[in-house]
């Protein structure tokens, strides 16, 4: 009836998570994930260490990142509790490429292993204080993973033979999970771009800012915060599975350069969690992108 109005959708508690939002521990239930940065780093000893002020993170080239983990997302430093920690190992969210080999090693990195991205919220109750989360996102979900493909295969079909950027913002997603009254402080870190350089003669769509496209990346956000012992244990299994190394069975350099990315998320999608069949299981390691990733041990040319 016009003159009834539908009751708002329940928002997760920021502090507690039920048993039957995880139901049966399937990646696949999960698109997006938010969760405290220092539980996050508790549950999960082998993909980040806290070492003096350094947040240590595995580089691709490490042996710990064979084993899986996160593609980690920022601009060198992250806050928690307080304290400003320097990343070791990170992509940033900015870059360049100028042709088809780099694109094709960036996209194929990217979609590799879940994202993280740091976000840091003023709650209500003590707007002075801030609270830091670690907000994931599932790149191995069939709908997440989707919107990146379908987002980089149809700005390249517009703009043939042409520069252009492209931006995934997380913002909405993760504003729209947290309760009125909480304010998201860095909502511009929920994001990260390329921009592709071509070399044309005459590129004005790219010059006058034209060619720059934004995909706002929508999902349902998962609460893994929670205080109870068998609930972390819990938490702790579905993130070491969803982090788990991406065994291909194909290459990305094998599929043709088209619009339409047909049977990879067959491909590289897995939901069940049950431990692997055998320990001797080739596990196939990512190959490092030097372009995209800030090491200390490796000097970056777009520094």
């Amino acid at each position: 009836m016009a003159g009834l109005e539908s009751a708002p959708a329940a928002r997760p508690s920021l502090t507690s998570i039920s048993s039957g939002e995880l139901r049966s521990l399937w990646t696949c239930d999960c698109e997006l994930a938010l969760l405290p940065l220092g539980q996050l780093l508790r549950l999960q000893p082998g993909a980040f260490q806290l070492r003096g002020d350094q947040l240590v993170v595995p580089a691709p080239a490490e042996p710990a990142a064979a084993r899986g983990g996160f593609n980690v997302f920022g601009d060198g430093f992250v806050r928690l509790d307080g304290q400003l920690y320097r990343l070791s190992s990170y992509m940033r969210r900015y870059v360049e490429l100028t042709n088809y080999c780099d694109y094709k090693d960036y996209r194929e990195t990217i979609l590799s292993k879940p994202m993280l991205f740091f976000v840091h919220v003023q709650t209500k109750k003590d707007s002075l204080k801030e609270r830091t989360y670690a907000f994931l996102v599932n790149t191995r979900h069939p709908k997440i993973r989707r919107q990146i493909e379908q987002g980089m295969d149809m700005v390249i079909s517009s703009v043939i033979g042409e520069s252009y950027r492209l931006q995934f913002d997380f913002q909405e997603a993760v504003k729209n999970f947290f309760p009125p009254g909480n304010k998201v402080v860095n909502g511009e870190d929920l994001s990260f771009a390329y921009e592709f350089k071509a070399d044309a003669l005459f590129d004005f769509f790219y010059w006058f800012g034209l060619s720059n496209s934004t995909v706002k990346v929508n999902g349902k956000v998962l609460n893994l915060s929670s205080t109870s012992p068998e609930k972390k244990e819990t938490i702790k299994l579905f993130l070491e599975k969803m982090s788990e190394p991406l065994i291909r069975r194909s290459s990305f350099s094998d599929r043709k350069f088209s619009v339409t990315s047909r049977g990879s998320i067959d491909e590289v999608f897995n939901c069940n969690l049950s431990p692997r069949s055998s320990l001797m299981e080739p596990l196939v390691a990512e190959l490092p992108f030097p372009c995209v990733l800030e090491s200390e041990e490796t000097p970056n040319p777009f520094i």
